[in-house]
This record gives C-alpha cells, structure tokens and sequence, in this order.
C-alpha cells in the first residue's frame, strides 16, 4: 500500500515511530538552541577553542547532554531515513538490505559517539 502524506501509521511499531520523530523532534530544536546560545553568546568563533570544550565536558552534565543530544539526533534522523526507504524502496530485498544498512550504520556511530563522551579525557590532548 503506498503511503501519502498526512497518512495514520498504523501497527504498533509505526505508532511509537511516528510519535518518536514529534518529541524528538521538539525536544531537540530545544536542546540544539540551548547548545547553540551557551556555547556561542558572548564567545566569537576565534574564542572557541578545544580547553572551552575540554573544560566544559570535565563535568558529567554537559557529557550527558551531549550524549542525549548525540543520540536523538541519531535516531531523529535514521527514523526518517526509513520512512524515505519505507516509501521509495518498492522490492522488499532491497527494502530490507538498505533497512539493515541503516540501522547497522546508526548503531555503530552511536557506539563511536558515546565512546568518545565517555572515554574523553582532555589531560591526553595537553601539550
């Protein structure tokens, strides 16, 4: 069945879809304009360096509201990638090879992503 736009998901899986991509939609245009207006108000793009950074991630908030804004981003965007496959990919084969693809490529980024929140230790980057 081809899908259109302003279409009612429907199966339980495409309902939970469907509201993720609203909330995560909202809650990351609030967390991306926060990120914005505390690392840029009052600081030129010359100012910004790596010690801002490292000094900002030496606390566990800012490496969780990071990761958090990491992976919904991720997720926001996979999930609308597979709606896009869902409605033009029209072989189920390829359908589910470029499906597996997706979801392979966002679980190893999201793995490389939080590695490099927990891991990150400025004190290995001094010079």
């Amino acid at each position: 069945m081809a899908s259109y736009a302003g279409a009612r998901p429907s199966g339980r899986f495409e309902v939970i879809a469907w509201l993720f991509m609203r909330v995560s939609g909202i809650v990351l245009l609030v967390m991306a304009m926060t990120h914005l207006v505390i690392m840029h108000y009052g600081i030129t793009v010359n100012e910004l360096s790596f010690d801002i950074v490292a000094q900002r991630w030496d606390g566990p908030f800012w490496r969780l509201y990071d990761f958090v804004l990491l992976g919904l981003a991720l997720f926001h965007g996979a999930n609308g990638a597979r709606v896009v496959i869902n409605d033009y990919v029209y072989s189920k084969g390829w359908r589910l090879l470029s499906t597996t693809l997706l979801v392979t490529a966002s679980v190893v980024l999201m793995i490389i992503g939080a590695w490099v929140v927990i891991t990150f230790d400025a004190a290995r980057f001094a010079v």
